[in-house]
């Protein structure tokens, strides 16, 4: 209660940009390394609104389009070189979290502060890869793993839009009195293990073949010709991922926003800054 008693209420408005990844059946380093897994990093953005009823605690909402993607090829996991997958995601997210800082950072005490955020929010993503011809295949549409498929009543076809958890921190700090510059890591724990179509074990090949086609089947596991495994389709009820766990995803990035003392800094910003015209202000 005491954190709303003086409150000096601001609200903030602006964009983010950065880079996204994700940790899941197909990346199972949180932050992947190396020249190769460079290009897993992809670039993301979006809009955000702050709204702070006193310079310690607040409320923010999120609009982002994120990009992730992720390859066997780039595992350093044997079984996974194996399945030799890969996936992509352009996945759209809103949110609305509880914001705290840690210093009260406003224009008159402090210019700088850690901040936290943890709230809820959903997205929508549809997992797809390219085919050994180039071609785009949205994943959901094959039924790799068996989903809505009438012999396996328990695999149903996964929703594109599901909840996540998002939760993170970092700095901010004032440029002049108006601009507020932040740097942010912020994580999203999934409530699915699809966003890489990828979760539990293989279907049988004739099933799959009869149910959905050769692409199917093709997708569903695509062994890497380099490596030894009699070029045979899994067995059934082989692993193909973990379904214990769900996908998580991340973002590090640098927003920008307008600070708006209650709507009012503004004003002040052109007062405090303006020359002196004939003694004046």
């Amino acid at each position: 209660m005491p954190l709303f008693a003086s409150a000096q209420k601001h609200h903030e408005i602006g964009i983010w940009g950065g880079v996204a990844n994700y940790y899941g059946d197909l990346q199972t380093k949180w932050i992947p390394t190396g020249t190769a897994n460079a290009r897993t990093y992809k670039p993301s953005g979006g809009i955000i609104y702050k709204y702070f009823p006193n310079p310690s605690v607040g409320f923010r909402f999120g609009a982002s389009y994120i990009r992730i993607s992720a390859a066997d090829s780039l595992s350093d996991v044997a079984a996974n070189k194996l399945r030799n997958l890969s996936f992509s995601n352009n996945i759209v997210e809103l949110y609305g979290a509880f914001e705290l800082n840690l210093l009260p950072i406003d224009m008159e005490k402090f210019h700088f502060t850690p901040y936290v955020f943890a709230g809820i929010g959903a997205f929508y993503g549809s997992p797809f890869a390219f085919d050994n011809n180039n071609e785009k295949i949205v994943l959901r549409n094959m039924s790799t793993e068996g989903q809505g498929l009438p012999q396996y009543p328990d695999r149903q076809v996964y929703p594109l839009v599901n909840a996540m958890f998002p939760f993170g921190g970092g700095v901010k700090a004032f440029i002049g009195n108006t601009v507020m510059l932040s740097a942010e890591v912020g994580l999203r724990y999934a409530a699915t293990d699809y966003m890489d179509d990828v979760s539990r074990s293989y279907v049988s090949m004739d099933t799959l073949l009869a149910y959905k086609g050769q692409k199917a089947v093709d997708m569903s596991y695509r062994g890497n010709a380099n490596v030894q495994w009699d070029g045979n389709y899994p067995n059934y009820k082989f692993q193909r991922g973990d379904f214990k766990r769900n996908d998580w995803y991340w973002t590090v990035g640098v927003s920008a926003t307008i600070y708006f003392d209650a709507f009012g800094n503004v004003k002040k910003y052109i007062q405090t800054t303006c020359p002196r015209i004939f003694g004046r202000r």
